[in-house]
């Protein structure tokens, strides 16, 4: 029967654990027989004995000159040499590191949900060394060999600092979570840093892309388009059937799919760093307003004033109005009014809704506060109420508190 048939035969197959901890078939290493050994060696991959269980590890080697849609592979070295010169804070910054401490990573699993039931059945690895990348990948053949499996790949581990896609939230509490099953035979996981590229991902796209899935990025950012690539919800199923019939063909797509995911970590964390440090040449206008916010989020205030500033200088059209409106509630906590106030007049008129509700706000607070002019700010505090939807009875009732307060205080 040919793999897609059984894929679909096999669509609502549910694995089983079929060992619980401490429960190990004792088997010796000439007792362990690997079906179409042939095919496996021709993908690279090779045997891990531990005991009585086994994996399978596969190892592929890129020279650093190799490109991966916009960059070589080489370039994450110069990402990382920039941020070592950088001296902002930032979360995503390499500074103290070596490129060889960036450990990126993924795993293929059983399922998207979490809990002891998803399995994990691939862990796979890329480091950068002086002349190469060396990609690992740790294969789990059947249940019951998760033991051969963590000690495989905790044996190897030697890094400072995870690069995942989404692996803060899935990847890593799953290992967490499979580890403990089988921790009192393996290793202890070490701790770590952790760059997260899928948060990173939507900080810079999620109001200029749909989705911020991997290979939407790849696409859309990257200039990596795949070919004769499995979609990754195919690769629980493809598992399945590999435990039922043993032959590596589907398997070894898996593989590749998950070798490109790492790969596109590398490219991925080297296009996001030269974002942030300045040395990316094509960025978009919108792409420069996220990182100002973002540097604003992360307490560089500065930068992100300066690079507020730029937008508006330079007339950027499409986001002008919001570096206006964001670099004002700068200028007022660094008490510039009457630079922020004329940002905030601008915004009024031209603003998003939601800004021009915030700007007329902003503008009755400060001539109630600041100048005392009452009428003035009760003008700005009904130009407020008068933009609110009446969905947000919150905020509808905050400003009928001001005028009334306001009313109050003219009558007086």
């Amino acid at each position: 029967m040919g793999l897609s048939k059984k894929l679909q035969r096999m669509k609502h197959h549910i694995i089983r654990e079929d060992t619980e901890k401490g429960t190990i078939e004792k088997k010796t290493l000439q007792q362990i027989d690997l079906p179409y050994r042939e095919e496996w060696e021709k993908a690279g991959v090779h045997t891990y004995v531990l005991g009585g269980q086994f994996c399978l590890i596969r190892e592929v080697r890129y020279p650093l000159s190799l490109k991966h849609g916009k960059y070589q592979l080489s370039e994450i070295k110069k990402a990382v040499k920039k941020w070592n010169e950088w001296e902002g804070v930032h979360p995503l910054s390499a500074k103290g590191m070596e490129a060889s401490d960036l450990f990126f990573f993924d795993t293929e699993t059983t399922g998207l949900g979490g809990g002891a039931g998803n399995t994990i059945f691939l862990l796979g690895y890329a480091r950068v060394l002086d002349e190469e990348i060396v990609l690992r990948q740790h294969f789990l053949p059947a249940p019951g060999n998760e033991v051969a499996l963590y000690s495989s790949f905790l044996e190897r581990v030697d890094y400072t600092t995870l690069v995942t896609y989404n692996g803060k939230s899935f990847d890593w509490p799953q290992v967490k979570t499979r580890h403990t099953l089988v921790r009192e035979h393996v290793p202890k996981l070490p701790s770590f840093g952790h760059f997260d590229l899928y948060h990173a991902s939507r900080r810079l796209w999620k109001h200029s892309m749909e989705s911020v899935k991997l290979v939407n990025v790849e696409k859309e950012k990257l200039d990596i388009h795949r070919m004769e690539d499995i979609p990754g919800y195919l690769a629980p199923m493809i598992y399945f059937d590999f435990v039922e019939r043993k032959h590596p063909e589907g398997i070894v797509k898996v593989m590749q799919h998950n070798e490109r995911d790492i790969l596109t970590l590398i490219t991925l964390y080297t296009h996001i760093s030269f974002h942030l440090l300045q040395e990316e040449k094509e960025r978009t206008s919108g792409e420069r307003l996220e990182v100002a916010k973002w540097f604003e989020a992360v307490g560089e205030k500065k930068r992100s004033a300066e690079a507020y500033e730029k937008l508006i200088e330079e007339q950027q059209k499409d986001v002008e109005i919001a570096a206006s409106h964001a670099l004002a509630f700068h200028l007022k906590k660094e008490k510039k009014w009457d630079k922020a106030l004329a940002l905030w007049q601008n915004v009024c008129e031209k603003g998003t809704m939601r800004e021009r509700i915030e700007a007329h706000i902003e503008l009755s607070k400060y001539y109630e506060h600041k100048e005392k002019h009452y009428v003035q700010s009760l003008h700005h505090a009904k130009a407020a109420g008068s933009l609110c939807s009446l969905e947000n009875k919150r905020l509808i009732e905050s400003i009928d508190q001001r005028k009334k307060r306001l009313e109050k205080k003219i009558k007086r």
